[in-house]
């Protein structure tokens, strides 16, 4: 399989590398909105750039028929814009906000502990601890909000906030903090006066990010559609 890498950074670096030890091609190390041209002979594009370049990117690999897995952050505004081009096109499109495979089996232990726990949601105060290097640029992680959205989902809190300041009874407070050096770390704490409940994922490396994103590349081929995470593991 041919494999176009869109953003060129650590992350880019480390897909290249477990893409060729998979045993693929590499047809585009780029760093920018790619041309036509450039994509004309990749099998996949696997996008991790930036927020403001992200949509360009997918737009332009989707219109040219190229499948498209996307693991960039802090755009989602656009998101909508991308499926409905998806869809006029007859794409392939993924999108996650995490590839790692133990990051999405944490999702759905989120999903269920926080559906088990919504009955009783008066007597919860729900946090979530986030932990990424100095180079996001987006806060909070894309990951911390879709664990705040599950939880939303299930009825246990209307929404989710930044200010702790501010914060009320409903609401999830994400705690964002960046460091030097760290792959990432969430935590997700359900608080009562009488006990409290904590999961936690600590990415040790980006690999384990890249694994991810390359077995989804292999997971697109000859599929039509738009996809998540989910579907590449069966969940």
């Amino acid at each position: 399989m041919n494999i176009a890498i869109i953003g060129y950074g650590k992350m880019g670096k480390t897909i290249e590398k477990i893409a060729k030890i998979r045993n693929h091609k590499i047809s585009l190390c780029y760093d920018e909105t790619p041309s036509p041209f450039l994509l004309k002979n990749s099998d996949v594009a696997i996008e991790f750039s930036q927020p403001d370049s992200a949509f360009n990117n997918v737009k332009i690999c989707i219109e040219n028929n190229v499948p498209t897995v996307c693991g960039t952050t802090g755009w989602m505004e656009k998101f909508e814009f991308i499926k409905k081009i998806c869809i006029e096109k007859n794409g392939s499109f993924l999108y996650s906000s995490n590839f790692s495979i133990g990051m999405n089996i944490f999702f759905e232990i989120n999903k269920k502990l926080s559906k088990l726990l919504s009955p009783y949601s008066e007597s919860y105060e729900v946090k979530i601890h986030e932990i990424h290097h100095k180079e996001k640029i987006d806060r909070p992680s894309g990951t911390a909000i879709s664990l705040a959205k599950d939880i939303v989902n299930n009825r246990m809190k209307e929404t989710w906030t930044l200010d702790a300041t501010k914060k009320t009874k409903n609401q999830i407070l994400i705690l964002s903090k960046r460091f030097e050096n760290v792959a990432g770390t969430h935590v997700v704490k359900y608080e009562s006066k009488i006990e409290d409940i904590e999961i936690q994922h600590k990415a040790h490396s980006r690999e384990g990010f890249a694994i991810g994103a390359v077995i989804a590349a292999e997971w697109i081929q000859n599929k039509k559609g738009i996809f998540s995470m989910k579907e590449v593991l069966g969940i």
